[in-house]
């Protein structure tokens, strides 16, 4: 039986020759477009969904094999996010492996280089799957068809648009005006059609409504499923309200849905700080994570800690020393002795290091960041004591945490900050806070540029970031692809 594949987002494979054996085989864990236009069943429904999930995973090799220049290696978000800023180097020791990473981390990429191909097509693939799912779930007859019930149809279609909205917003932050797509694409000449950019506002829109739609769908407790902790759950929708609308500086917005998720009473800062990296949805503070785990077929492990295991993720001696003497967070994020990324190994003492398939999970949002949003969010409306207020609650979780070492810090470390009405000073505490809090969490470049600040302190480190760099360009193989429909980022 041919199986026939309607990419959505990579239209390089709508046309070449190379890619029409994508287009004839079987990819794991999908259902295919002719799959997907039969009578569904429960089983493929329940699959369309859990399959839009993979795109979020830090597993090696699920869209390519070895595909390192096109960025499909693994997943691009730590490239694109923590090698570009001033947080995260390549590796430990400088060579000439990967050198599109290097171009990324220097900026003198070009719109050929693997990280911004690899982002858009793993954001792409995802909704690809989402809108398929959407369909089933959006017809009227889908519980007659298939005999699921209302409250796993309600269920299944809050987290699809979620999830939805997840990939969107990665995609409009990184590369402004995006093709929006939110249907099944059935013919070639659809695909012509829908690779145009859609203006950035339509996409932010387009985030909110799927969130809106969301939020009601799915039950009003802490997870959707008890035996699926790591499915989406109303409070990762109320929380990705919250960054919408902080990247769209809605300020007053950022505040209503941290006060609403803050009265679900369903997060709080864990006691330790590390509790969120080594445990997996028994804290208190996780919202959102990806759930790895090993021995699965298909695979379904951490690749990162592979490549770790190889010398890859190191920090920057700026950031090593952007952290206040004693703060526990530093050795918690890395452990430069034996270098080892802590954070992203789920370990204190290397385990999973060079493990290709580790069940460490992908924290995607929790509730320290969540907190700082509405710091941030005081902090632009004139509310600068509780702006402090905010920042001080994430200082003393950090200060009274039981560190690495298995003691506490001396005391005076990380002092509360005092009270203060000067919106800069306040501003550069924010910075720094979410600088510690947040290391290696893929946020730090984000930060810098939604700032507005990305410019001076790149530069200031010797950094090649010039003003088009504000936007990662449109992969050059989409355009070609799309026989340049799709217009390309200023200056790429």
């Amino acid at each position: 039986m041919k199986r026939s594949y309607i990419y959505i987002g990579i239209i390089t494979c709508m046309l070449t020759t190379s890619c029409k054996k994508q287009l004839t085989s079987e990819s794991i864990g999908l259902l295919t477009q002719e799959q997907a236009n039969t009578t569904p069943t429960q089983t493929t429904v329940e699959t369309a969904v859990r399959s839009s999930y993979k795109m979020l995973a830090n597993t090696l090799n699920i869209l390519g094999e070895w595909d390192w220049a096109g960025g499909l290696v693994f997943q691009n978000d730590i490239v694109l996010s923590d090698i570009a800023s001033d947080d995260m180097e390549k590796k430990w020791v400088s060579d000439g492996d990967q050198p599109w990473m290097d171009e990324i981390n220097n900026f003198t990429f070009t719109a050929s280089n693997g990280g911004p191909n690899g982002l858009w097509k793993y954001n792409y693939e995802g909704i690809k799957r989402l809108n398929i799912a959407i369909g089933h779930l959006t017809n009227p007859s889908i519980e007659q068809i298939t005999g699921i019930s209302t409250a796993r149809k309600n269920q299944l279609l809050g987290e699809s648009y979620f999830l939805r909205a997840y990939y969107y917003f990665s995609l409009v932050i990184n590369f402004g005006d995006v093709p929006l797509i939110t249907k099944t694409v059935e013919s070639y000449q659809e695909a012509f059609d829908v690779a145009v950019r859609a203006p950035k506002e339509d996409v932010w829109n387009q985030i909110k409504t799927d969130l809106a739609a969301a939020k009601p769908l799915l039950p009003n407790t802490k997870y959707s499923s008890d035996t699926e902790r790591w499915r989406v759950s109303k409070g990762a929708v109320i929380a990705l309200q919250a960054k919408a609308a902080l990247y769209t500086q809605q300020w007053n917005d950022v505040i209503t849905y941290v006060k609403e998720l803050e009265d679900t009473h369903f997060y709080d800062l864990n006691t330790n700080y590390f509790s969120s990296f080594n445990t997996e949805f028994t804290d208190n503070e996780v919202i959102f994570a990806y759930d790895h785990t090993s021995n699965e077929i298909p695979r379904n492990g951490n690749g990162y800690c592979a490549v770790i295991g190889w010398g890859f993720f190191a920090p920057s001696t700026d950031f090593l020393n952007s952290f206040e003497p004693n703060d526990p967070r530093k050795l918690y994020t890395v452990n430069t002795v034996t270098q080892n990324p802590n954070k992203l190994l789920g370990s204190l003492d290397g385990t999973n290091k060079g493990n290709d398939d580790a069940p460490n999970n992908k924290i995607l949002i929790r509730y320290a960041d969540v907190l700082l949003w509405k710091a941030e969010a005081y902090l632009e409306t004139g509310d600068y004591a509780n702006a402090i207020a905010y920042i001080n609650k994430i200082r003393q979780r950090a200060r009274n945490t039981i560190t690495a070492e298995g003691n506490y810090a001396p005391a005076g470390t990380l002092p509360d900050r005092p009270s203060s009405t000067d919106k800069a000073t306040v501003k550069n505490w924010l910075i720094a806070e979410r600088r510690a809090e947040l290391g290696f969490e893929n946020h730090r470049f984000y930060d810098l540029r939604r700032w507005g600040i990305a410019k001076q302190v790149l530069n200031a480190l010797g950094k090649n970031f010039q003003d088009h760099h504000y936007l990662y360009p449109i992969p050059q193989s989409e355009i070609d692809a799309s026989a340049q429909t799709l217009k390309q980022n200023p200056k790429y």
